[in-house]
C-alpha cells in the first residue's frame, strides 16, 4: 500500500470558558475546514508548561489539527509562513504567554 506525504499543522489552545478562546477555536475550525477540507479537535487534554516567571502552570488544552495537501520538505517555506500567521493570530486573539503551533510530517495510506 503506497503512502503519501503531508504536512500536519497542530494548534494547542488553552481550554478556558471565555468567549475569545471559543471564538478562536471556531475560527480555526472554519479556516482549516475551508482551506484544507477538514480538521480534528481533541478537547480537554491535560498539560503543563513552565511560565516566564519559572512557575509550573497546569493547563487544560484543546488540540486542533489538519493535514495539508503540501509535502513537508518541498513546501517548507509555505507551511512555515502559514504556521507563523496562525501563531500571530492566536496571540492577537488571546491573552497568553505561550501558544504552541506545530508542523510535522505525516504519511497517509493511499
Amino acid at each position: 500500500m503506497p503512502l503519501s506525504e503531508k504536512a500536519r499543522i497542530e494548534v494547542y489552545l488553552p481550554d478556558l470558558p471565555r468567549a475569545a478562546y471559543q471564538d478562536l477555536l471556531s475560527a480555526l475550525t472554519q479556516e482549516f475546514t475551508y482551506t484544507f477540507g477538514g480538521c480534528t479537535i481533541i478537547r480537554g487534554l491535560d498539560g503543563s508548561y513552565l511560565s516566564q516567571a519559572s512557575l509550573q502552570i497546569q493547563d487544560r488544552i484543546n488540540l486542533i489539527y489538519t493535514d495539508t495537501p503540501y509535502t513537508f520538505e518541498e513546501n517548507f517555506e509555505i507551511v512555515s509562513a502559514y504556521a507563523g500567521k496562525l501563531k500571530a493570530a492566536a496571540f492577537a486573539a488571546l491573552e497568553e504567554e505561550a501558544i504552541l503551533v506545530v508542523v510535522s510530517q505525516v504519511y497517509h495510506a493511499e
